[in-house]
């Protein structure tokens, strides 16, 4: 275990007969020198597997990545060890809609505004009036399991929604192309994997083409806004808000976008409710299962 999961995963593979090693508090450096000779391997976010790692490993049949983005593991090379590379996309779905709701939530109704406020003995009433979901028109781009679940939320809200995503057409939603999604959307929520492709998918071109009303939010990877972008069109008001949950560094440093009233940040939290932890040490012990049954 590189990172850390679930005590009771960790159990349920014990009286499954395999050894474990739980390294997840040894620091990130040192643990290249104890990949060797293990079979499988278990990581979220925070260990990079790359390709000094991996030739370190003699037996490695598996690495699983506790998450869904794959972006801290080199799997072409892995793969070229023949190192299988599977995630645990279905673990994290409803954890990351609802913090994706959270935020457009507490941006749509000044909540962060007005704890700050009451807290420094201000009465902010009358600034700080709100808009309602009801009626607005989300966009999602990507719509995997987890843009799928916030869909599912925001139409029991009472919102339009809308999707882009060049892999997938869904039959239950309207699907619009990318242009057309930044024209229309009163939110927009960002569901897709970093890739060389969507790498600054949302930059200053983007930003033009959005509602000034729109609020932003970003529960899915770093690096997918442009954060320079972000800032200036937050500054000059061509767009009304924005929820990040992750980073194109992280941690972040501090900066003049976390000055900014109108953006709500969170530290990468989209998986970490408990419910979302149980499921994907759940689904760790099932693909080393079956991994480990004869056929």
């Amino acid at each position: 275990m590189a990172d850390s999961v679930q005590k009771s995963a960790i159990e349920k593979l014990q009286k499954l007969g395999l050894e474990v090693s739980d390294f997840s508090s040894l620091p990130k450096e040192e643990l290249i020198e104890k990949v060797a000779g293990h079979d499988f391997m278990v990581v979220r976010s925070a260990t990079k597997v790359q390709k000094e790692m991996i030739d370190m490993m003699d037996q490695m049949k598996l690495i699983i990545r506790g998450g869904v983005g794959l972006d801290n593991i080199d799997v072409s090379y892995a793969e070229k060890k023949r190192i299988k590379v599977v995630n645990t996309p279905a673990a994290f779905s409803i954890s990351v809609a609802e913090l994706a709701l959270a935020h457009m939530f507490a941006l749509s109704r000044n909540i962060v505004r007005g704890t700050t406020g009451i807290k420094e003995g201000k009465w902010e009433k009358g600034t700080l009036a709100g808009v309602e979901l009801y009626g607005k028109t989300l966009g999602i781009i990507g719509l995997g399991r987890i843009g799928k679940e916030l869909a599912k939320r925001a139409m029991a809200l009472g919102m339009k929604v809308i999707g882009y995503d060049p892999y997938a057409q869904l039959e239950d939603m309207e699907m619009v192309p990318f242009d057309e999604l930044l024209r229309n959307s009163d939110y927009i929520s960002i569901h897709t994997p970093l890739t060389e492709e969507t790498r600054y998918l949302i930059g200053e071109k983007e930003f033009s083409k959005m509602k000034p009303s729109v609020i932003l939010i970003n529960c899915a990877r770093g690096g997918i806004i442009d954060e320079k972008a972000l800032l200036e069109a937050l500054k000059s008001s061509k767009i009304a808000g924005a929820g990040l949950d992750v980073f194109e560094a992280e941690p972040p440093k501090v900066s003049e976008l976390m000055a900014l009233s109108n953006v709500t940040f969170t530290p990468h939290l989209g998986a970490s409710t408990k419910e979302a932890q149980e499921r994907v040490g759940d689904e760790v012990v099932k693909i080393i299962s079956e991994a480990i049954t004869p056929p």
